[in-house]
């Protein structure tokens, strides 16, 4: 029997058109769990008030609040995520471990404890926020600096472990010959390692803005729910649905929309080396 070149595996012809039942039954099942509420949404969508909806008070200020505390939140992120993604990816220290795993944490915590969490450091009584208000006047809960706050806790990690896959994958020999040349350790990382990995930044602000944009429990337990002042979207459609359900429909469509949009973006990246 022939065999292929060497280092190349034997392709066979029509493999991927071959689907057991076993496991197609399932998998279209799983499809159907995972679209069939997001095809009741559409279905059931007031689509001819779609535009009043929208365009309503309430809805605005919602929408207008969460595009900028998400923006401040992502930036937030980018000026203190990516020197630690740094950190996690380039240097050598005792307790690196358990220090990504705390970085981490906040992908796996439920967002009401990490709400309460804020609060016992940075509320009125808080660890550090008792300080900030004796000696500063600054007050973090409940304010719309309380829901950058909420939202950049939680989003934070997902651009930390965006920025340390890309560095690691990055490699370190141009960044060494830079400071070999006479640039400092923080030059190197401006003028070399930073451009290499700015694809990697990219993708880690999208998904932490996106991951800030739909925050929702840490955000109403350290900032509260005031229209206007802390009342973002998916705040806006928990109260919406009480009392006005077109509206948090319409609110609902408006974060799909959003959520796709930032999938598509993300897809070249995801697909990148797979046929």
């Amino acid at each position: 029997m022939r065999s292929g070149p060497p280092g190349k595996r034997a392709r066979v012809p029509g493999i991927r058109g071959r689907v057991p039942l076993p496991l197609l039954l399932p998998a279209l099942v799983g499809l159907a769990f995972l679209l069939l509420p997001l095809v009741a949404l559409l279905v059931r969508a007031p689509w001819r008030s779609l535009p009043d909806q929208l365009t309503s008070t309430a809805v605005w200020q919602a929408l207008q609040l969460s595009l900028i505390t998400a923006t401040a939140a992502t930036a937030v992120s980018l000026v203190l995520g990516v020197p630690l993604a740094w950190l996690l990816a380039r240097t050598d220290f005792p307790g690196r471990g358990l220090v990504r795993a705390l970085v981490t944490l906040p992908l796996v915590l439920p967002p009401v404890v990490g709400g309460v969490a804020l609060l016992l450091a940075l509320g009125r009584n808080g660890v550090v926020g008792q300080w900030l208000d004796s000696a500063f006047g600054i007050t973090l809960p409940f304010t719309t600096a309380g829901v950058v706050v909420a939202e950049a806790f939680v989003a934070m990690p997902f651009l930390v472990i965006s920025v340390e896959g890309t560095l690691r994958a990055a490699d370190p020999r141009y960044e060494e010959a830079a400071t070999t040349l006479g640039a400092s350790r923080f030059t190197a990382f401006r003028r070399v390692t930073l451009p290499l990995i700015a694809p990697g930044v990219a993708a880690g602000s999208v998904l932490a803005w996106a991951r800030a944009l739909g925050e929702f429990g840490a955000t109403i337990t350290f900032a509260g729910n005031f229209p206007g002042r802390t009342q973002t979207m998916p705040l806006a459609v928990y109260l919406a649905l009480q009392n006005d359900p077109a509206a948090a429909i319409a609110l609902s469509l408006v974060l799909l929309a959003v959520s796709i949009a930032v999938l598509a973006g993300l897809r070249d990246r995801w697909m990148t080396g797979v046929s």
